[in-house]
């Protein structure tokens, strides 16, 4: 069948259900399923969660969107690909874990210094580095970029 002829705007990656024009559907927050080789859609979270396993993704997340608009031309129905917009993250949870190594830092400040350290460095830091990367983060977004580069970390 035609693509612009269809009465649906793609299929669900996992179960292959139709998802309509201006409907809610989610896709993977991983760059490497959302990209425009892939281009994974999933309507309900079930097929989201479904594609887990086989992705084999480290920390994911289902990004709600909303899929565009159909307009009729001559009979001939057409996608108005500027409707499609990102609302909000189904999975709002940002790990907090331990983004130091506890050894290779041990070891920098016992041979500059002699000294020990605490194991409470490691939260102390981590979140030093978090704040880092948020900013770095919104001066790449600035730029209208996707990646973080160095230049943005300040």
């Amino acid at each position: 069948m035609d693509e612009l002829a269809q009465d649906h705007w793609k299929k669900c990656s996992t179960c292959k259900s139709p998802i309509g024009f201006i409907k809610k559907y989610y896709v993977c927050s991983v760059s490497s399923c959302n990209g425009q080789r892939t281009g994974y859609v999933f309507c309900k979270m079930e097929c989201w969660e479904s594609h887990l396993p086989g992705a084999r993704h480290r920390d994911a997340a289902a990004v709600s969107m909303e899929s565009p608009a159909a307009t009729a031309t001559g009979g001939i129905r057409r996608m108005i690909t500027s409707g499609a917009a990102p609302a909000t993250y189904v999975k709002p949870q940002i790990p907090k874990e331990i983004l130091i190594v506890a050894s290779k830092l041990k070891d920098y400040i016992k041979a500059r210094s002699d000294m020990n350290t605490s194991a409470d460095v490691m939260e102390v830091l981590s979140d030093f580095v978090r704040a880092k990367c948020n900013e770095a983060i919104d001066n790449a977004r600035q730029e209208g970029r996707k990646t973080v580069l160095d230049r943005d970390i300040k």
